[in-house]
């Protein structure tokens, strides 16, 4: 006799039972009732937040690494006024950078120097808005994909992420490849959610191909999905885009270097076939970028890396799209911790992605504890869980808050302190502005005013190479100058052998038992000064978090001087 299973009779109120050929949408969530209007986020309210959080960022935000001044900011202000510091790797000898990327900034930097004349602090700011825009549409198109597939709580849980993480805050107008990177992150994984394979790699490829080619990677899991979904038109669209910008990249880095050259692939060449010698500018051990990761994202960063962990209880909704989309965030941050030479901008390409993973952790809180017989049940456990949802994203999002005032009011005085260099004209016409050990903290010559001459470089013990002027007798953009190398090994041309050729000097004064150059009052005059955190006698916590009533009396701080030479 055959034995037939037993199974409970379905109740009126039990939502129909879904195929397994059949993607998940936000009409398959157990919350969900047949009157309830939920057509989604529009574009509006993103569009909106992002835009007040991205102008803000683009009005305040530090510089947070040298690169992006010396190998984005100066080539800028050398294609806009024919003045600025140029790196070896913009040498036509090795060629590693784009101007392609370049030009695209160009095309708001050109206009804003002929609408602001000689005040090339706005045009720099114009640039930053520029950025701004990029990513508020970018993170905009991301949060309403995710609105019409899984539904408004995840999509607006991912929406106060982007707005106030400190990861997204800085980095989203951060004039670097791996920031344009993230834009086309955001914009791929958006299109990849409209079902749109095709015009999703296509953004992947130009995220690589204009924005940092290393990036790659992160795109991969996107990009072999939409394949076998969708082979022939994905294939197309991402050949013919990739083709187009390798020979505009190409004929553009002719134009400036003189030669037939391309710095996609000479990058690629010096990185990765040919070994590479990142470690010559510093290394860090494995677990820099989780350490990293958490100050930037603090909770939001350990939920993320939880995702794969919730997947035995949320398949069916994040499982294959959203995993596909998140899952560069495993594979990125396991790839970089290998390398030896690492950087904070390195994971800008994964951070909305991030903010994803965290929003559908925190969005699957219930269903950690649902019945699976009857997923509209409403025990104690899941009525906790739901509590603990606004609970822990309000956590998460004033940790990033207290990260980003820390930040900001800790470190911002380079940036300001060089803004008064407009007041102090009275200098004279061609003095001469001298930085010492501060050399990595010079914000860009767009703060430079026209009567300073030249900003030279004093010797206080550096040994790598440093950045030199652009030198246009030589071929400007497509010289070679035999003082560059690719060793980091310091050239006699970068310092200025004379010191007192200084009029101006700007100089961090920290609580030390050694003497500064502007510490000879009989000497030097100071004309203007602000507060800038003492990273090593802080404590770690205080300096990374914002603390009421605790971050200035548990912090140091030391003074960031700009100094005038007394005329005797």
């Amino acid at each position: 006799m055959a034995m037939a299973t037993r199974q409970r009779r379905a109740w009126p109120s039990d939502p129909p039972a879904p195929t397994s050929s059949t993607a998940y949408t936000k009409l398959d969530k157990p919350e969900r009732s047949d009157g309830e209007d939920d057509r989604g986020l529009g574009w509006l309210l993103p569009l909106i937040c992002l835009g007040m959080l991205r102008h803000m960022s683009a009005t305040s935000n530090i510089i947070h690494d040298c690169d992006e001044v010396f190998n984005y900011w100066e080539p800028l202000h050398y294609l806009l006024y024919k003045s600025g510091f140029q790196t070896w790797e913009y040498s036509a000898q090795f060629g590693l950078r784009s101007y392609l990327y370049i030009l695209l900034h160009k095309l708001v930097g050109q206009p804003a120097s002929w609408w602001f004349g000689e005040e090339k602090v706005r045009v720099f700011y114009a640039v930053r808005i520029f950025l701004a825009v990029l990513s508020v549409i970018s993170d905009a198109a991301l949060v309403v994909a995710l609105s019409r597939k899984y539904g408004k709580r995840l999509a607006s849980y991912t929406l106060a992420m982007l707005c106030l993480a400190s990861g997204c805050f800085f980095a989203s107008t951060s004039f670097l490849p791996s920031s344009f990177s993230m834009y086309a992150m955001s914009l791929s994984s958006a299109l990849f959610l409209f079902d749109k394979p095709a015009m999703a790699v296509s953004v992947a490829a130009t995220g690589v191909i204009l924005g940092w080619p290393f990036s790659v990677l992160a795109f991969l899991p996107l990009t072999i999905y939409s394949l076998v979904k969708s082979f022939k038109s994905v294939f197309l669209t991402g050949v013919v885009t990739s083709i187009i910008l390798m020979v505009l990249s190409v004929l553009v880095d002719y134009s400036y270097y003189k030669r037939w050259t391309s710095s996609v692939i000479n990058l690629l060449v010096y990185n990765v076939l040919g070994g590479g010698e990142s470690h010559l500018y510093g290394t860090e051990g494995p677990s820099f970028y989780l350490r990293n990761g958490f100050n930037n994202f603090n909770f939001c960063f350990v939920l993320a890396l939880l995702f794969l962990a919730i997947l035995p209880f949320a398949k069916k909704k994040y499982v294959p799209e959203l995993l596909i989309v998140v899952s560069p965030v495993y594979l990125w941050i396991s790839f970089m911790s290998l390398q030896p030479h690492k950087e904070e901008r390195f994971l800008y390409p994964i951070y909305p992605l991030i903010c994803v993973a965290a929003s559908a952790v925190i969005e699957s809180f219930p269903d950690l504890f649902r019945d699976k017989y009857n997923p509209n049940g409403t025990s104690v456990l899941v009525m906790i869980a739901k509590i603990l949802r606004p609970i822990v994203l309000g956590l998460i999002l004033c940790a990033s808050h207290a990260r980003t005032f820390s930040l900001i009011n800790g470190y911002s005085a380079p940036i300001e302190i060089y803004k008064h260099l407009d007041y102090h004209d009275d200098a004279g016409a061609g003095s001469v502005l001298c930085v010492g050990s501060e050399w990595h903290r010079f914000p860009s010559s767009f703060f430079i005013p026209d009567y300073v001459g030249q900003v030279r470089w004093l010797d206080d013990g550096f040994t790598g190479l440093l950045p030199i002027p652009f030198n246009s007798s030589l071929g400007g953009t497509s010289a070679a100058p035999s003082y560059f190398n690719n060793k980091n090994k310091a050239s006699e041309d970068q310092f200025l052998r004379d010191p007192e050729q200084c009029t101006l000097l700007i100089e961090l004064q920290l609580q030390r038992p050694y003497p500064t150059r502007g510490s000879d009052m009989s000497t030097w005059e100071i004309v203007a000064a602000l507060p800038y955190l003492d990273r090593e006698l802080s404590p770690p916590m205080y300096r990374s978090f914002f603390i009421p009533y605790q971050w200035q009396h548990k912090n140091v701080f030391g003074q960031y001087r700009l100094l005038r030479r007394i005329q005797k």
